[in-house]
């Protein structure tokens, strides 16, 4: 199976109707059904909105995107986890990832962020083995920001 980098952005809003912005992997038909990833993480990191509910520029916007980053790295060189979802907005940055094992992905997550300070990270485990959560993103596509 073959990872894409395939990606589209749509906007939403959360239930205090504030603006989402989700970025959502494609292309990824494969893994979903092979079975072999029956589990989900979201990973979910608290901060402190700007006017419109997004990560602030400065140091923790940029922590975000190294952490997002090594994570990615180190969950899909093996394809350990598959990063198919990002969720930006109203005070709350989301990464959803497939698993073929938990245990693992713990192990794995805290190696590959021990170089970076404390993180203020909130960690869901959950099987979902007919990828639910993806399949109700993937609906988002409709919506796509286009160029």
């Amino acid at each position: 199976m073959k990872l894409s980098d395939n990606w589209f952005t749509a906007l939403s809003e959360n239930d205090a109707q504030q603006l989402i912005y989700i970025t959502g992997r494609t292309d990824l038909e494969a893994f979903r059904t092979s079975r072999k990833f029956p589990y989900r993480a979201e990973i979910c990191w608290p901060y402190q909105p700007d006017s419109k509910g997004m990560p602030q520029k400065g140091n923790e916007s940029d922590l975000m995107v190294q952490t997002e980053d090594l994570l990615r790295a180190a969950m899909e060189k093996d394809k350990l986890g598959i990063l198919t979802g990002i969720y930006t907005g109203g005070g709350e940055k989301y990464w959803v990832f497939y698993l073929r094992n938990i245990k693992v992905f713990g192990e794995r997550l805290n190696d590959a962020l021990s170089p970076l300070p404390p993180l203020p990270l909130q960690i869901e485990c959950e099987e979902d083995r007919d990828w639910e959560e993806y399949t109700d993103m993937q609906e988002m596509e409709i919506w796509a920001i286009r160029d």
